[in-house]
């Protein structure tokens, strides 16, 4: 019988869970995926977008569901999983793909459009001109578990940062550094701090912002994700969660700091609800000045300091300080009318954004 994929959970899940959709498509063809969240997320799968359901979808039982066999994989349920042996994208390969041995990890296959990547080339160019600082961080300092109670802002699960080691992050990145903060919550006096705090942005446009950026420094969350995604690289700082897990310990490109090792009680989401653990967890992200330190030289030794600002490395494309995404997309010169959009010659060495920035004559 064939079969319905049900994911749900965080946007990480959902982009971990590609890869193995992906794999099981080279076999199978009659399958659906019903996504209970972030199902636009799967947009950027060119082998999956079609195959993809809101729950929401208007008669989508007795249209899609009624003939197939009805599957939840579920990795925190996974005894590989909760005893760490095997990360989130292999934990979905072994329950979608009936797998008996923990396999490889899988990259995740994203493709950004026209404008997600246009959008975020703006914001950062935009971040780039207004700050004179030619690198540029994108800083995602809360995971899902965040809260905003009256002056509060906090995490009982143990998988954000504290607001005064993000304040302290933000003080010393900036000497050498642009700041891009990825989040919903509003740091008090953020801007004041001289970052920029983008609005009303998506997860794929902030894909398009991580995938324009030169770094990314973050926790356990989403934007992890999509810089292993888009082979950028990262810090990634980690507390009530393992890092073997739901991060990349072996990517050269990522930079783990396991700040909850040794001290952790593993937190059986999804299987149990024991408090105590959250209990024994929620401090393992206060970080002291040698980690703080720590954050600063893992950046530091893998992109340098900026060294020019955008007078001279002349820029264009810039909107004011507001950090907006751009309201239209750019006009392309009539001479390349037959010009197809993102689809790239059998023989294409440039990445789908320099194309757009030759063509509207906008690269620096």
């Amino acid at each position: 019988m064939n079969k319905a994929f049900f994911i749900n959970g965080g946007a990480g899940r959902v982009l971990c869970s590609i890869p193995a959709l992906e794999e099981y498509a080279k076999n199978n063809e009659d399958f659906i995926i019903v996504a209970e969240a972030w199902g636009e997320l799967y947009s950027c799968s060119k082998v999956l977008r079609d195959k993809v359901y809101s729950s929401f979808h208007k008669d989508l039982f007795d249209l899609y569901l009624k003939d197939k066999e009805i599957v939840s994989p579920e990795p925190y349920r996974l005894n590989a999983y909760f005893n760490q042996k095997c990360n989130m994208i292999q934990a979905f390969d072994i329950l979608i793909n009936d797998l008996k041995d923990i396999p490889k990890t899988k990259k995740i296959n994203i493709e950004l459009n026209k404008a997600e990547q246009i959008t975020g080339h703006n914001i950062v160019n935009e971040v780039r001109q207004v700050t004179k600082k030619d690198k540029v961080i994108v800083f995602q300092p809360f995971g899902s578990g965040i809260k905003a109670e009256g002056n509060f802002i906090f995490d009982p699960s143990g998988r954000s940062f504290e607001l005064k080691d993000i304040m302290s992050l933000i003080d010393e990145l900036k000497k050498n550094y642009a700041i891009i903060l990825m989040s919903q919550i509003e740091i008090p006096h953020g801007q004041e701090y001289g970052v920029a705090m983008p609005k009303n942005l998506g997860l794929n446009q902030w894909a398009g912002v991580i995938n324009a950026s030169d770094y990314f420094l973050g926790c356990d969350s989403v934007g992890q994700h999509f810089a292993y995604a888009l082979n950028k690289p990262a810090t990634v700082v980690i507390g009530s969660t393992c890092p073997e897990n739901i991060s990349y310990p072996d990517n050269n490109s990522f930079y783990i700091i396991d700040n909850g090792k040794g001290k952790r009680k593993y937190s059986p989401i999804r299987m149990t609800m024991d408090d105590s653990c959250d209990r024994n967890n929620e401090d393992l992200m206060v970080l002291t000045e040698t980690t703080l330190k720590q954050i600063t030289k893992s950046i530091k030794d893998k992109i340098g300091v900026s060294k020019v600002n955008n007078d001279s490395l002349n820029l264009s494309g810039a909107n004011g300080s507001s950090c907006c995404p751009p309201t239209s997309m750019p006009m392309l010169p009539s001479t390349i009318s037959n010009f197809n959009g993102f689809q790239k010659p059998k023989v294409n060495k440039k990445k789908p954004i320099d194309q757009i920035l030759e063509l509207n004559d906008v690269k620096s």
